[in-house]
């Protein structure tokens, strides 16, 4: 269930189906400036045992040809076996052929088919021998193991989470990770599943996000959710690059797309807004109510319209002030005889 902020404001820019709050996040993680990488507390991942380096390979189709030949011969031998009479020559061809034969086809197998966007671990014995990442048709030892990785951009979404932020209060928020392995040997040697592994470290990088700062901060200089979202989406990222280095995946772009306060508290959380609202909203009337009060009596100074003494400034002080601040129509009063009557 999905309950977005009471606010009907703030609805609209945390719902899912609208906008997130926050902007993609750079590409590249080491591009992020170092003071914001060094203000969060992203955890401490042991160093990769491997790395990826290119497996040793030949285009396929030579390899095709040969091996395709290899089966002919085999197969032509066998066949010429049956025109020989002698048995030696005979028991030789055929031997000879299946051998041929048998030798064409363990070559074949060695070929491999890599789709754009893939890649082939290859392994010799438990050895990890190098990736193949060349699209196409291509030939490798036939006596290892070759493990398909997609390397295409993927999209993780957490579901709604809810947990407290730093005030205590308790929130939804979901994400959405976009992100591609880059090191296809961390992906399959330094975790156990590398997909499994992302959407954990994800949905534990959110949680911590949301504790360590409030849905609405009470102190102007201080970083909210709401308030401070592309603050709030660069840590994130910088935490969840830190998080899924040792799988060798790349985080692309990271985004909230549902952030509100709990049903519990949402009716709470309203009157606070609206409170804040009409004090800003009265705070901006009276300023301008000020500065028009101001205009008018120094127009009518400059021009000499009227000589007003400091008691009849008061009056029209006082009545401007009520005509502009009021949330009602002002009912005028007509005064038939003098200011002093």
């Amino acid at each position: 269930m999905s309950v977005h902020d009471p606010s009907a404001h703030d609805a609209s820019a945390h719902d899912a189906s609208a906008p997130g709050p926050s902007t993609a996040v750079r590409p590249v993680a080491d591009s992020i400036p170092d003071p914001l990488a060094d203000s969060v507390d992203a955890p401490e991942m042991p160093a990769p045992r491997v790395t990826e380096f290119p497996a040793h390979s030949v285009g396929g189709g030579l390899a095709l040809l040969l091996g395709l030949g290899g089966l002919a011969a085999g197969a032509g031998m066998i066949a010429a076996a049956t025109a020989v009479t002698a048995t030696g020559p005979k028991a030789a061809l055929i031997v000879g052929g299946i051998l041929v034969a048998l030798s064409a086809f363990l070559a074949m197998c060695g070929l491999n088919t890599v789709a754009p966007g893939e890649a082939r671990v290859v392994q010799l014995f438990g050895r990890y021998r190098g990736t193949i990442r060349e699209d196409g048709l291509r030939w490798v030892n036939p006596f290892t193991s070759r493990e398909k990785i997609s390397t295409r951009v993927r999209n993780h979404e957490t579901a709604v989470l809810k947990v407290n932020d730093a005030y205590g209060n308790p929130i939804e928020l979901a994400a959405v990770v976009v992100w591609n392995v880059q090191d296809t040997a961390q992906a399959s040697f330094e975790v156990d599943d590398f997909l499994e592994f992302v959407a954990t470290q994800t949905e534990a990088a959110v949680r911590h996000i949301a504790i360590e700062y409030p849905y609405d901060s009470h102190d102007e200089d201080g970083l909210s959710l709401r308030g401070n979202a592309e603050e709030i989406t660069e840590k994130l990222a910088i935490e969840l690059h830190a998080r899924v280095e040792a799988a060798g995946v790349r985080i692309i772009e990271s985004r909230f797309t549902h952030l509100a306060y709990a049903p519990e508290i949402a009716s709470a959380m309203l009157q606070r807004q609206q409170a804040g609202a009409v004090v800003a909203a009265r705070r901006e009337i009276v300023d301008g109510a000020v500065g028009m009060v101001e205009a008018a009596l120094g127009r009518i100074a400059e021009q000499g319209i009227v000589e007003l003494d400091e008691e009849r400034k008061a009056a029209m002080v006082s009545n401007l002030m009520v005509v502009l601040c009021g949330d009602r129509a002002p009912q005028p009063v007509l005064n038939t005889g003098t200011l002093y009557q």
